[in-house]
């Protein structure tokens, strides 16, 4: 076969899978697989940077919850995808990395933009070669083996010529079945003190729905929700309250999907007097210190919570709530969790929220999320801050294309810190014919640098002297410059009133694509959270 036939193989074989959209790059030698992309029926979206176009690709999946292709020429450009790779990898979303690549004879010649692709994403995905001397079939099988992995990489060899007149090929329609893997059944008895943790990629278990549970803002909104900053209660045997001697522990605690988060959540995950259940659906399962005594894909329950345990947990859980509510009106500086308590006040059933790492998540899980009617997606597999521009242009492209009939595209918001932002303000660049989210709003919470360092260990003021350059990282960007410069409609706010304001203002004005800049402090960061942590206590 010809490079321009195996390249419209492939384009059959991604339209019959039930793949809609695929990301390109422009280059030389995945020239068949773009001219073959562009006449196709497949929804295209061209971006000139191949990691931003992998996690618009990561985005896109999220939402879809099927593979995305990624599609890019031979060298670098491909490596540069795999920040994405990982977060895929990790988070359980689906992605596939079809690259261009020089026959196998030119690796190690010195020949231009040549270099080893094959295994270039291991351990995190499998390579998959196909050389245009494969037969058809033989290709059309290796491109369904990959399709079959959640994440995956298919590297094609293309020979000169690379371009040339061939029609599209039709293939048989086939479904993707992504790999799950079945731990059998925990059988769980609810009469003992039982608290659920439940992380990114959890779903609802069955026979768990009035167990208390702390779920992170990517989880499902659970019926008996509790405050992650309950943890500290949790942690303790028993505490005093109003004279009486309350017992807190949990007996038992459920964990579902991939809980990162809250540092007091963890710990007490790792109590060895807690027995531990971790549930997944897959090979991947959260349990970094080996503690979990069992590890299952359902439970089997029998007795229910009692009245008394849920009471426990419903108090700890106001107490925190009501807490970090109090802290923040009594504070006089406009910081990160104001502007995460605005976001989530203002919005609506049926809107869909996008949280970058560090900071926001944790910002958006304090003030309440999450709750039902918002979906709400971050990239907590690796939890880094690559990508999530793009990440956020891809859940909103692949929310409004649920809603075609719509006269008004459903509206998405992304909270993200400044240096989130500036890490992939590269995802804010749409060419001219790209579709583009209509109504997408990035709020950046602007504190002029990595406010999560405030919080932690080298925040403390014996490392003050050296803190602001090497954790600080002052940048004094304009962000407004840069919005302009990407076409992208920017508004600057700087109190709690002007931010609620401009939020409202987005739901009623007519929907665009626009970044509210939030300018926040970190200067009152530390203080702020050692009061609310002070203050969660019996």
């Amino acid at each position: 076969m010809t490079a321009v036939d195996v390249a419209n193989r492939i384009v059959a074989e991604l339209i019959a899978s039930g793949m809609t959209d695929v990301v390109a790059c422009p280059g030389s030698r995945n020239a068949p697989l773009l001219l073959a992309l562009a006449k196709s029926p497949l929804k295209l979206h061209m971006r000139i940077d191949e990691r931003s176009a992998a996690f618009l690709a990561l985005g896109l999946g999220r939402v879809q919850k099927r593979p995305v292709a990624v599609v890019m020429t031979s060298g670098t450009a491909v490596a540069n995808t795999l920040p994405a790779v990982i977060e895929a990898q990790l988070s359980g979303t689906p992605l596939l990395i079809l690259s261009a690549d020089r026959p196998g004879y030119f690796v190690g010649t010195g020949a231009s933009q040549t270099i080893q692709q094959n295994g270039l994403f291991e351990p995190y995905a499998e390579t998959f070669n196909i050389e245009v001397d494969t037969r058809p079939d033989t290709a059309a099988a290796t491109l369904r083996r990959a399709l079959a992995r959640p994440v995956s990489h298919v590297n094609v060899g293309f020979r000169n010529p690379l371009v040339g007149q061939s029609e599209l090929i039709e293939a048989s329609k086939h479904s993707i079945k992504l790999g799950e893997r079945d731990w059998g059944t925990k059988d769980l008895d609810l009469t003992k003190n039982t608290l659920v943790v439940a992380g990114d990629g959890s779903w609802a278990v069955e026979g768990l729905e009035d167990v208390p549970t702390i779920a992170e803002p990517t989880a499902p909104a659970p019926y008996h929700a509790v405050h992650p900053l309950a943890a500290g209660v949790f942690a303790q045997e028993q505490v005093s309250s109003e004279g009486y001697v309350v017992h807190t522990k949990p007996e038992q605690i459920v964990v579902v999907g991939h809980p990162t988060l809250h540092r007091g959540v963890l710990k007490l995950l790792q109590d060895p007097g807690i027995e531990l259940t971790v549930l997944t659906k897959n090979d991947q399962f959260t349990d970094p210190t080996g503690n979990a005594k069992h590890v299952a894909s359902r439970v089997r329950v029998s007795g229910e919570p009692s009245q008394r345990w849920l009471q426990i947990c419903d108090a700890a859980s106001r107490l925190a709530a009501e807490t970090v509510r109090e802290q923040l009106e009594k504070s006089e500086d406009f910081t990160g969790l104001h502007v995460a308590a605005a976001i989530a006040d203002t919005l609506g059933v049926g809107d869909t929220l996008v949280v970058g790492a560090s900071n926001p998540i944790r910002d958006v899980a304090f003030v309440g999320l999450p709750f039902d009617g918002v979906s709400t997606y971050s990239p907590r597999g690796a939890a880094g801050i690559d990508g999530t521009v793009a990440q956020a242009v891809g859940v909103a492209l692949a929310t409004q294309a649920m809603h075609p009939e719509e006269i008004r595209a459903p509206r998405t918001v992304a909270l993200l810190g400044d240096v989130t932002f500036l890490h992939d303000v590269g995802g804010l660049l749409i060419g001219p014919d790209e579709p583009r989210p209509e109504n997408l709003t990035i709020v950046v919470a602007n504190d002029n640098g990595c406010g999560i360092f405030e919080t932690l260990e080298q925040g403390a003021e014996e490392y003050r002297d050296r803190f602001e350059r090497v954790f600080g990282t002052p940048h004094d960007a304009q962000i407004s410059d840069i919005c302009a410069g990407y076409g992208v409609e920017h508004q600057e706010v700087t109190s709690l009133p002007e931010l609620i304001d401009a939020l409202m203002d987005s739901i009623e004005e007519p929907p665009a694509f626009r970044v509210i800049e939030a300018r926040t402090t970190r200067a009152s960061r530390r203080d702020l959270h050692a009061n609310i942590t002070k203050a969660v206590k019996f």
